[in-house]
């Protein structure tokens, strides 16, 4: 230990007496001033691009101005030792250790950087879309994506440089990866399906969905799990590449949902009568605001019925419940009905008795 000591005490005696004082304070001076001159020109661009009404221009300037934000100090101090070194007689190896630790310090940032690039145009473009709710579940998966792949290249280039042959340890890395993979092929399985989903976006928060026998509202897109709340209440929880291998019915991307209703008039119902009835209800149907009517025929004359059948779409299905409108046509038709005097029939079966 007092050899180790000694020994850095006279390489530390050589490298003060290689140069002046006068250098070592002009190289004290230039560190100081260029550090203070990056900082002052952080803070004042930073504060001429985040002024209000700074949403409103070109996506370029506001991702500059979130990046000068995100820039730290120590790599500015960083680069003011690498600028302010070049005027001093420094040992190589002392000269290479600088350097490496200024490229640390930079990757450091650019990784930053790019992290933080990412976040902001995957939040900006959430932002400029407004109602529209296709990031809110995948905005987070691509983010985290993002980042492993950002953080593993920049690692990568740091080892290179510190002199570690990538070359083995990517080979290792691959057998390792295979491995891993084969073990948490299930988990690695929902990762890439929750990825999936978030750039093809087959369907985002907030839509009605039935997948298999289960229907229920997206609350949730996660890395794993989607979670749909169901109409009864209970949270359902399922995974995302079930989801993918599943039918998946959306109803929020439907311009239009069509409802099927039967009628079932008595037969003592006059002939002229039917004749009117489907004039009738599509006059019921029309006078509703999101309604478009389609048909209604005399499909079939059944046991105890004349049996008709009434076709209409609910315009806007997602942003109208899908009953409403069901209500308030089948109270209509009853209420025409009843004012006309014409019968709904209901299911009679006659009994003889036996002699």
């Amino acid at each position: 230990m007092g050899e180790f000591l000694r020994h850095a005490l006279g390489a530390s005696l050589r490298v003060l007496s290689a140069n002046s004082i006068a250098d070592w304070l002009t190289a004290g001076a230039v560190a100081f001033v260029t550090w203070s001159a990056l900082l002052l020109l952080r803070r004042v661009a930073g504060a001429r691009l985040g002024r209000p009404g700074a949403a409103s221009r070109p996506f370029a300037v506001r991702l500059l101005a979130e990046l000068l934000s995100s820039t730290r100090r120590y790599f500015l101090a960083g680069f003011a030792i690498s600028v302010a070194q070049e005027g001093l007689e420094l040992p190589p190896v002392l000269r290479a250790s600088i350097e490496r630790a200024v490229l640390l310090l930079s990757l450091l940032q650019v990784g930053i950087w790019a992290s933080r690039a990412v976040r902001f145009y995957l939040a900006d473009g959430e932002s400029d879309r407004g109602a529209d709710r296709a990031l809110t579940g995948s905005l987070g998966i691509i983010d985290f994506v993002g980042k492993i792949l950002i953080w593993s290249l920049l690692v990568l280039l740091a080892l290179d440089n510190l002199g570690v042959n990538i070359t083995a340890l990517l080979a290792g890395l691959g057998v390792g990866g295979i491995a891993v993979a084969l073990a948490l092929q299930n988990i690695l399985g929902d990762l890439f399906a929750s990825l999936s989903i978030a750039l093809d976006k087959p369907f985002v928060v907030g839509d009605v969905l039935t997948i298999d026998a289960l229907t229920g509202k997206v609350e949730r897109v996660g890395i794993k799990t989607t979670r749909l709340r169901a109409d009864s209440g209970e949270e359902v929880v399922l995974s995302n590449a079930d989801i993918l291998k599943s039918r998946v019915r959306n109803y929020a991307r439907a311009a239009e949902a069509r409802t099927l209703t039967t009628i079932r008039v008595a037969y003592d119902t006059p002939a002229e009568t039917l004749r009117e009835i489907p004039a009738l209800v599509e006059a019921i149907v029309r006078a509703q605001p999101m309604a478009r009517f389609e048909r209604c025929h005399l499909k079939s004359l059944e046991e105890w019925a004349v049996h008709f059948e009434l076709a209409y779409f609910r315009i806007a299905p997602a942003e109208h419940p899908p009953l409403d409108l069901q209500h308030g046509v089948n109270l209509a038709i009853i209420e025409s009905f009843q004012r006309r005097g014409i019968r709904f029939a209901v299911p009679m079966r006659r009994i003889v008795p036996g002699d």
